[in-house]
């Protein structure tokens, strides 16, 4: 069962940037934590770079940004280098955290199924509980959107 809006989000560790990620560790700050298909593709790099111009603001606001995908700890630590992201990419190559939160969804790629993440955003408030969803997003816009309501809590 996918989390949902005003529920205690469960504890989860996975590798990421930096070491292990794991999500009580964070409590005492909002957490926004992004999915995205793929390191080093179009849309992902433009909302990671959105999100690193305003990773200022968010932390004024009380919240640390997170990225998440299914790509490796090594694929992550090139894309957070070339794009100099100041925020930790969690790794979820066993698709663990992705089907916590339901994101894994069957898209149509050049004319064929494949399965991936749907761009997706999620509010954690700092009590660890989840806030505000965003699923299926568009990229422009979607960072102020999500300040706003972090901003908000």
């Amino acid at each position: 069962m996918p989390v949902a809006v005003d529920q205690a989000v469960p504890d989860f560790t996975a590798a990421a940037t930096g070491g292990p990620f794991t999500l009580s560790a964070q409590r005492g700050h909002a957490i926004v934590l992004y999915f995205y298909p793929k390191d080093s593709t179009p849309g992902c790099t433009t909302e990671a770079m959105g999100f690193r111009d305003a990773h200022d603001q968010f932390v004024a606001a009380g919240a640390e940004i997170i990225g998440l995908s299914r790509d490796s700890i090594k694929s992550h630590e090139n894309f957070k280098s070339k794009l100099g992201l100041p925020f930790t990419l969690v790794s979820d190559t066993d698709e663990a955290v992705c089907a916590l939160f339901g994101v894994i969804k069957m898209k149509k790629m050049y004319g064929k199924e494949v399965r991936g993440i749907e761009r997706s955003t999620f509010l954690i408030d700092a009590d660890g509980v989840l806030r505000r969803e965003w699923r299926g997003i568009k990229v422009a816009g979607h960072i102020d959107e999500v300040l706003a309501s972090v901003q908000s809590l």
